[in-house]
C-alpha cells in the first residue's frame, strides 16, 4: 500500500476510534482527550500497517497540532505556506519513502578515505540534498569529479547555488533511477531501507567491475558488505561498502 494511503487509513481509524470511545462515555469531555486518543489510535494503526517510523511521529502530533492551531486562530494562508514549504523541501518523500538526510563532516571524511587513491574518479550522490557531501569531498579530493541528483526543488536549488564555488561539483534535478550510472566509479547513497534492493540491482547492471556502492546507515538486503566503516560520530554512523566486481564473481 502506498505510504500516503496508509496515512489516510490510519487517520480515519484514529478518528473513528476516538469518536466511538467518546460517544460511549469512555473519554473525559473536552477536545484534548479526544485529540489525544485520536493520536494514540492513529499511531497504533500506522504501526500495525508497518508504516515508516517518521509516519508514526506525524500521526502522534497531527491531531494535537490541529487543536493548537485552531485555538491560536492562525490564518488559513499560513497552512498553505507551510504545506508549500514542506512540498518544495521533501517533494516525493511520501512516495519514495526517502526523507531528506544530510551527511555530517565526519561522514564526509570517512567517504573520502574510501575513494580510490592515485587517480581521479567520478562520484555520484543519490538524492544529494543540499550537496553538503559533494562540496566536502571536492575540498578533500579536488582531482575528482562529484555529481549529485536531487528530486526536491528547494534542496536542489540551494545545492546548485552553493556548488558554484565548490569546484568540480555538478548537481541535477530529477530521478536518479532514470539516469545511467555507467560513467561513475563510486555511488553514494544515504536513502532509507526501502530502495536499497533496487539500488543494488541497478548498480550491478550498469556500474563497471570494481566500482563501489557506499550506503550510509542502510545495508543492502541479502548482501554481505565487503567492508563496514564505523564513522565514530554521535549518530554512530556506519558505511556499508559493496564492490560490484565481487558480487558478479559470486554468481
Amino acid at each position: 500500500m502506498p505510504p500516503a494511503l496508509k496515512a489516510l487509513f490510519a487517520q480515519i481509524a484514529g478518528w473513528a476510534c476516538a469518536l466511538l470511545l467518546a460517544g460511549g462515555g469512555w473519554l473525559p469531555s473536552g477536545i484534548w482527550p479526544l485529540a489525544g486518543m485520536q493520536a494514540l489510535c492513529a499511531t497504533a494503526a500506522a504501526a500495525a500497517m508497518r508504516s515508516a517510523r517518521w509516519w508514526l511521529a506525524i500521526h502522534a502530533v497531527f491531531a494535537p497540532l490541529l487543536v493548537v492551531a485552531g485555538r491560536a486562530d492562525i490564518a488559513p494562508a499560513w497552512y498553505l505556506a507551510v504545506f508549500a514549504l514542506l512540498l518544495v523541501v521533501y517533494w516525493t518523500s511520501f512516495r519514495t519513502q526517502v526523507p531528506l538526510y544530510l551527511s555530517n563532516r565526519a561522514t564526509i571524511g570517512a567517504v573520502a578515505t574510501l575513494l580510490p587513491a592515485g587517480r581521479p574518479v567520478r562520484v555520484l550522490d543519490l538524492g544529494s540534498g543540499t550537496g553538503s557531501l559533494l562540496r566536502g569531498l571536492a575540498r578533500l579530493r579536488p582531482d575528482c569529479r562529484f555529481e549529485g541528483v536531487e528530486a526536491a526543488p528547494a534542496p536542489w536549488l540551494l545545492s546548485r547555488l552553493l556548488a558554484r564555488t565548490a569546484g568540480r561539483v555538478a548537481v541535477r534535478r530529477g530521478d536518479f533511477f532514470a539516469q545511467s550510472w555507467a560513467p561513475y566509479d563510486v555511488v553514494y547513497a544515504f536513502l532509507s531501507p526501502v530502495p536499497m534492493a533496487r539500488v543494488w540491482s541497478k548498480a550491478q547492471q550498469e556500474l563497471a567491475p570494481g566500482a563501489l556502492v557506499v550506503s550510509n546507515s542502510f545495508p543492502i538486503p541479502g548482501r554481505k558488505p565487503d567492508e563496514v566503516v564505523e564513522v565514530g560520530d554521535r549518530r554512530a554512523t556506519r558505511l556499508y561498502v559493496y564492490r560490484v566486481a565481487d558480487a558478479r564473481a559470486s554468481k
